[in-house]
């Protein structure tokens, strides 16, 4: 399995779920300007789609989008605790909150990285995205995690789009259960692992 990524990007999430999981994989880094990957190839014909994450997981066979990629490898990992299994309840909880993640957080907190955007539209998207911000954080203020008191691949994704915010001028710790869940989340030693991996932390 070869997972190409972007340091700090969305590609994060399934790097952190790479480490929690245990087992060998490949990493390749992507320049997304040039489009083109650390060993020089022309990143468009591994996917035509143009960005990252994109998870090889066979000859010819390449699967990307964030909450698949993190499903698909939670479920290989089988009894890995990081993902309800399907038919229940809390597996359409899961994808829910993956969800909420790809589409309030991930699409608000990415867009404030577009250096075209007037002010008045930045504006407005801070003010979106406070709101579900402090849905979030109450959410936070019962329980440890996403899904509750388990960590999960829901968490990984969270805290790769929530940390973008000290690149976009959103200060997270004036969401305290938020601050709170970030400190608790970047403790694991899988997210401290993928931090160094890409050059985020220091070594």
């Amino acid at each position: 399995m070869k997972l190409y990524y972007s340091p700090g990007a969305c590609s994060l999430a399934p790097h952190i779920v790479l480490n929690e999981i245990g087992g060998s994989y490949d990493l390749e880094k992507v320049d997304l300007g040039a489009k083109t990957t650390e060993a020089g190839a022309n990143f468009n014909t591994v996917n035509s789609k143009g960005y990252v994450p994109t998870l090889e997981i066979g000859k010819n066979e390449v699967l990307t989008e964030v909450s698949i990629i993190l499903q698909y490898l939670a479920d290989k990992a089988g009894a890995s605790g990081l993902l309800p299994k399907f038919g229940g309840m809390d597996r359409y909880r899961a994808m829910e909150a993956l969800n909420f993640v790809a589409s309030e957080l991930h699409k608000g907190i990415g867009g404030l990285f577009n250096k075209a955007m007037p002010e008045e539209g930045r504006k407005v998207i801070i003010e979106r995205l406070s709101a579900r911000l402090g849905w979030l954080d109450s959410q936070l203020a019962n329980k440890s995690y996403l899904l509750g008191e388990a960590y999960s691949v829901a968490d990984a994704y969270a805290f790769t789009v929530l940390n973008w915010g000290q690149w976009v001028g959103v200060d997270m710790k004036q969401w305290p259960n938020i601050a709170a869940y970030m400190d608790r989340v970047a403790q694991r030693p899988a997210v401290q692992a993928a931090l160094k991996q890409e050059g985020l932390i220091p070594a």
